[in-house]
């Protein structure tokens, strides 16, 4: 073994050393393992929500809109869609009718949010819907058919083959309002959405929705769904300004944008944290080395009586220091890829085990606890370990550089 490597493991592991030093010293090692651990660990939970906003949420919500400014709807939505479709950043598009309203059943009422569908474009919206094969069909048969949020049956307390009164206002062009008009429908399935979605949205047909508002085009706007959602604020704008017709755009940031932004400032302030706290871990390095110079002077001076360099005694104490962050960043690298690896089972045993639930279905689009690893973050979190204990270590190795051997060994 190489002499610096020798007198390094010697320092560290030697059994007279002073037990508030050794004290200090596991402190520093157990508060960078632990930094480490609940950094990866947190960062897997928010690559986790992200990855659920994007597969579940985002499967669901379209991720741009483009509605009509004309009441009559959107002019020749059919040659919009035909040009759109050539455009390999969109995975899906579709004509929709949006109509707000109230659900009425008995002396219950709820608003509701309809959207209204072609039965052209079945397919995908299938997928996004989530129901069974039959309920689906039964949609698609009958133009008085409503697919509801599990939310809003629970409210109004409705069960498939139920009728259920639809009340859509009407406004005048001189924005007047008169009395609603009422619809019957079908309740043939209902939609298995993600947290608030469930209580305010409904689906019916875009024809029946367009003839009762007046919409004469047949579709207020477009839909849009593209292959990456996180590039719709960009995309958006961009095709829009080239659409003949005048249109209103949105984009699924504006709706639903405010839990990205959560994610992404969580991260942040996590991220932030954690190596504040992995640098007040690496403090405890200075200490210990700092002891344990003063401890060891009579070492050093004669170590430099015999020839040792000043880079020798350097080199050792810096690999003292970084033995201790090495030790506590590998076992708290090691824990975190564990934990975040089985955290929807731990979650889940905590869950039983305690008879508590962390996330609610009702208001959540989850109901459990996410994780996705991300190996990039894993080795950028111990290189940042590494790279504070290393830098930890400098002041106390050149103050056991100074040392006089004379002066020292004088006493």
């Amino acid at each position: 073994m190489p002499l610096v490597f020798s007198l390094a493991w010697r320092f560290r592991s030697n059994k007279r050393q002073n037990g508030f030093i050794s004290f200090i010293s596991a402190s520093s090692t157990v508060g960078i393992g632990l930094g480490c651990f609940v950094l990866i660990l947190l960062l897997s939970v928010m690559n986790g929500f992200e990855r659920e906003l994007q597969d579940r949420l985002l499967a669901i919500i379209p991720h741009g809109e483009y509605t009509a400014v004309d009441v009559n709807g959107l002019a020749d939505w059919q040659e919009e869609i035909r040009k759109l479709s050539d455009d390999n950043r969109i995975s899906f598009i579709e004509p929709f009718v949006k109509a707000t309203g109230m659900l009425q059943k008995g002396n219950e009422l709820k608003a509701v949010e309809m959207s209204a569908l072609s039965p052209d474009f079945a397919e995908q919206n299938q997928k996004v819907t989530q129901v069974t094969d039959a309920q689906w069909q039964t949609f698609l048969r009958n133009e008085n058919a409503v697919l509801l949020g599990q939310g809003i049956m629970q409210h109004l307390e409705l069960k498939i083959g139920d009728k259920v009164q639809l009340l859509l206002p009407q406004i005048t062009n001189d924005l007047s309002l008169r009395a609603p008009k009422s619809l019957w429908l079908d309740v043939v399935g209902s939609l298995n959405l993600a947290g608030e979605l469930s209580n305010h949205l409904g689906l019916m047909h875009m024809s029946l929705a367009a003839e009762t508002l007046g919409v004469k085009n047949g579709a207020q706007g477009l839909r849009l769904r593209f292959n990456d959602p996180f590039a719709a604020p960009i995309i958006v704008p961009e095709l829009g300004f080239a659409m003949a017709p005048e249109v209103y755009m949105s984009d699924w940031t504006r709706t639903e944008g405010n839990l990205y932004q959560d994610i992404q400032l969580v991260r942040s302030v996590v991220y932030v944290a954690l190596i504040l706290v992995i640098a007040v871990a690496c403090f405890n390095i200075v200490s210990t080395l700092v002891m344990a110079v003063n401890e060891k002077q009579s070492e050093i001076a004669m170590l430099k009586s015999m020839g040792a360099k000043d880079s020798l005694i350097i080199q050792t104490f810096m690999l003292q220091g970084l033995l201790n962050g090495a030790i506590g960043t590998l076992w708290g690298v090691v824990l975190g890829v564990l934990m975040a690896s089985n955290l929807a089972q731990v979650a889940h045993f905590v869950e039983t085990l305690f008879n508590v639930q962390f996330l609610s279905g009702d208001v959540y689009f989850i109901d459990f606890l996410p994780s996705e690893l991300h190996w990039n973050e894993v080795v950028m979190t111990a290189i940042i370990a590494l790279l504070l204990s290393l830098l930890a270590t400098l002041y106390p190795a050149l103050k056991a550089a100074k040392i006089n051997p004379a002066e020292v060994l004088g006493h």
